[in-house]
């Protein structure tokens, strides 16, 4: 048995060239070239910078905040387009009609500066322990909550819509409320068909921050726009930069892997009840054979 036999022959090949990248960018960096400086590159990968190690921090705080943010919003919004209630449809379609119809650059323009332009709110800056959170990162981070919210609420939607409704039938047969039936039965079955599209969105998520330096917000974007701006080395760090969003995107998708075979235990699809079937893919199918989030994408 090699030392890499228990890896898959595709995920294999994934490292490899991984590995023939990394290989191709030293070499190239010895040539003669001096345009090339790889030593800011290995730098930024194996000895970042303080600033570089807060971006990234700043990155995933952003981007896990906001996702959960963008949840909570999207389990009300469907629920709202979903009410007997007309006001309650209204508002939630209105919602989802503004920030699925507008560019997510003019919404943190708008709601960063212009707001504030005309007088009608002001961004605070809010201490909470040892952190200051800076006014651009809240806004920032609601920003991108409240558009999330919009393309989840659709995710929701269809989850819900997956479900029986003879079993909200038989809920109510039972007794049980509209809030305990959302709950008990039906959020939890439309979970199975809501987590892949939104793995898919916090994915998304994780590099839309990079957005976030229009409005000043120093995440790993802007950190690194910053340090290439005062060594000049543009080509070394940008490429720094892009492979720590690769790697927090390949985790992210190792860990969405796991999550859709764990929900898909038991499920029709499943083989023998234990792993994932063919309608659940790998994070290789996922990154590298062109599958797209069908429900509510961007």
């Amino acid at each position: 048995m090699t030392p890499l036999s228990f890896i898959r022959p595709g995920t294999r090949r994934v490292l490899l060239a991984g590995c023939l990248v990394f290989v191709a960018f030293s070499v190239g960096g010895c040539t003669s070239n001096a345009n090339i400086r790889p030593q800011f590159f290995w730098d930024a990968i194996f000895h970042p910078s303080p600033a570089i190690i807060n971006g990234i921090a700043l990155t995933l705080g952003i981007s896990v905040i906001a996702q959960v943010l963008g949840v909570i919003l999207g389990v009300f919004a469907a629920m709202g387009k979903m009410a007997k209630f007309a006001p309650f449809r209204t508002s939630a379609n209105l919602y989802i009609w503004f920030f699925r119809g507008t560019p997510l650059l003019v919404q943190l323009f708008f709601f960063r500066f212009g707001i504030q332009a005309a007088g009608l709110f002001k961004w605070p800056e809010i201490t909470a322990g040892p952190l200051d959170i800076l006014p651009e990162i809240l806004a920032g981070t609601l920003i991108l909550g409240v558009n999330e919210g919009a393309y989840m609420a659709e995710i929701v939607r269809a989850g819900i819509l997956s479900v029986d409704p003879g079993q909200t039938e038989a809920s109510k047969s039972l007794g049980m409320t509209y809030g305990q039936t959302m709950r008990r039965i039906v959020l939890p079955q439309a979970a199975r068909v809501i987590i892949p599209p939104l793995g898919n969105e916090f994915n998304n998520m994780l590099k839309t921050t990079s957005l976030l330096s229009i409005i000043g917000v120093m995440e790993l974007y802007n950190a690194t726009s910053v340090a290439a701006g005062h060594s000049y080395a543009t080509f070394e760090l940008f490429a720094a930069a892009a492979v720590w969003y690769l790697l927090m995107t390949t985790g992210w998708g190792f860990v969405q892997s796991w999550i859709e075979r764990k929900l898909a235990k038991g499920t029709a699809g499943s083989a023998a009840g234990t792993a994932a079937g063919p309608s659940t893919p790998g994070w290789r199918g996922r990154f590298f054979r062109g599958q797209t989030e069908t429900l509510g994408g961007h």
